[in-house]
């Protein structure tokens, strides 16, 4: 007898339909023992290894495995089929081919989860992505998913799949059978509400004016920024509250951020959903391969887990310049393509850059603060940053040390409310300038846009030309002062970019040493 079901895989980050089919065939009057379990459609071992749990998970609950030679095919055959989420589908496959579940009601279910070998279903990887892909095909009615998928499931589903939880291959034999079970039902506003989260305020910074300022001007622009200065500075404590005055992020980012973390496992049965935007801060050992994603099958990195949020990378020297010279591409493009053996995979990647270092080798930076790095010295670990990714970084500037004096003086910092208030105007006027073009911010900008948006008197195009000539300047750095200038303007509500927009803009580049 042959049944078939639904299921899902993923590659990369991406879910691909997959059809379960079953066929019983050549029954004999032994026993479970005499049964024989095939499966075929480039299946990986996880895959192979799910007919023994899949048979004792049948047993335990009570129920009887096909006799004879059984099949299992998951098409399309020339698709790699990776983990343990097929589990579930083989057994009610196999289970309506003996005629112990409706094999019509089966036909038009999805199923993904794992089984255990007392028969519970335990959750999988890439429940989100894998729901928001079914949702979109025709002539599925409903999508049976572990109890600790069933939130991300939901809200990916949203009104086009029911989404029921199985905590047991039992309740999924009797859901399919008699139904009469409701739908999983849940909304993003209600799931934000449950999840509200404490994120570190600005209000939390003192002094440190011209860098809060700098971190402003990057949120509100997309921009990327890196602060450099001693050590005990506040260059990390500010790079953290960056990602809290970003606006807060759309269903569609949501979604698409929260895929990237479901495939990944990064999305508890608590959390299924990312409800602020991502911070990462990887270690300054990880291989380029963390940083940008791979493996053998290739899967995202950090800069994808960062898509919509910030990445932060505290002591940029430290880091490898191999590591750091593929965050080239992404910088640009906003995603990164992973070529391997198994196959290709194309990831997001449009993050904020905030990045922070030492002056010098010993961290201290001046002879007062009792430096003792020779010039030389000094030059040889700024360089470890190449000027072509330097020249990526729109905003960068000094963090200097505050005094005693300076720091009992200096008044509580604004809120990271009301400067989020002014990054969200900003980033409407950019909407209202750019939507048509599925741009998103200044930084995105290309150089026919900038012609068009980026206009400048004839005394603003004369202090560009000697502060290109001064700090001798690239075209790439001339177009990112202009980004820069535009997006001051926005936070400042005017339509044109004055002097004193250029002039702040200048001041935000990093000089010759």
């Amino acid at each position: 007898m042959l049944a078939k079901t639904f299921s899902a895989s993923v590659i990369g980050i991406d879910a691909y339909p997959v059809e379960i089919e079953v066929n019983v065939t050549g029954s004999s009057s032994g026993g479970a023992a005499d049964s024989v379990v095939s499966i075929v459609g480039l299946p990986d071992m996880a895959v192979k290894e799910s007919r023994d749990r899949v048979k004792s998970a049948i047993l335990s609950s009570g129920m009887i495995p096909p006799k004879g030679f059984t099949v299992v095919n998951l098409a399309p055959a020339d698709l790699r089929k990776e983990g343990a989420a097929f589990d579930l589908g083989i057994a009610l496959g196999m289970l309506a081919a003996t005629g112990a579940v409706n094999p019509e009601a089966l036909s038009s279910v999805a199923v993904v989860g794992e089984l255990a070998l007392d028969g519970s279903v335990r959750p999988v990887r890439g429940a989100l992505p894998i729901a928001a892909r079914l949702a979109e095909q025709s002539g599925l009615a409903m999508l049976l998913v572990p109890p600790q998928n069933a939130e991300e499931a939901a809200l990916a589903g949203g009104e086009k799949l029911a989404v029921y939880p199985v905590a047991s291959l039992t309740a999924a034999v009797e859901l399919i059978n008699r139904g009469g079970a409701l739908p999983y039902r849940t909304s993003l506003a209600e799931y934000t509400e449950r999840n509200r989260e404490h994120e570190p305020d600005f209000a939390d910074v003192k002094g440190q004016k011209m860098a809060r300022r700098a971190l402003e001007i990057a949120a509100a622009g997309g921009h990327n920024c890196l602060l450099t200065g001693p050590p005990g500075t506040g260059k990390s404590m500010l790079s953290m509250r960056l990602a809290g005055i970003l606006p807060p992020m759309t269903m569609a980012e949501t979604l698409e951020t929260s895929r990237i973390h479901s495939v990944l496992g990064l999305l508890s049965g608590g959390r299924p959903l990312l409800n602020r935007r991502p911070f990462r801060s990887p270690h300054h050992t990880i291989s380029d391969v963390g940083l940008i994603g791979g493996g053998r099958d290739p899967k995202p990195g950090e800069i994808s887990l960062a898509h919509n949020g910030v990445l932060f990378l505290d002591e940029l020297p430290e880091f490898k310049r191999n590591v750091l010279e593929v965050l080239r591409q992404p910088l640009e493009n906003g995603w990164i393509t992973v070529s391997r053996a198994a196959g290709t995979c194309t990831f997001p990647a449009r993050f904020i850059l905030c990045a922070a270092m030492n002056p010098c080798p010993c961290g201290r930076g001046e002879v007062e603060l009792g430096c003792t790095c020779k010039i030389e010295e000094k030059r040889r670990y700024q360089k470890r940053i190449s000027g072509p990714l330097l020249d990526r970084i729109d905003l960068q500037l000094e963090v200097r040390q505050l005094s005693q004096d300076e720091l009992l003086a200096a008044p509580d910092g604004e809120p990271s409310a009301k400067i989020r208030e002014r990054v969200i105007r900003a980033r409407q006027l950019q909407q209202e300038r750019l939507g048509q073009r599925k741009l998103y911010c200044n930084a995105q900008l290309s150089s026919r846009d900038l012609q068009e948006f980026c206009r400048l008197s004839a005394g603003s195009q004369l202090l560009l030309r000697q502060a290109i000539t001064r700090f001798k300047l690239s075209p790439r750095a001339y177009d990112r002062i202009l980004k820069v200038a535009r997006t001051i303007a926005d936070l400042a509500g005017c339509v044109d970019i004055r002097d004193e927009h250029i002039f702040e803009a200048i001041n935000y580049r990093r000089k010759e040493q």
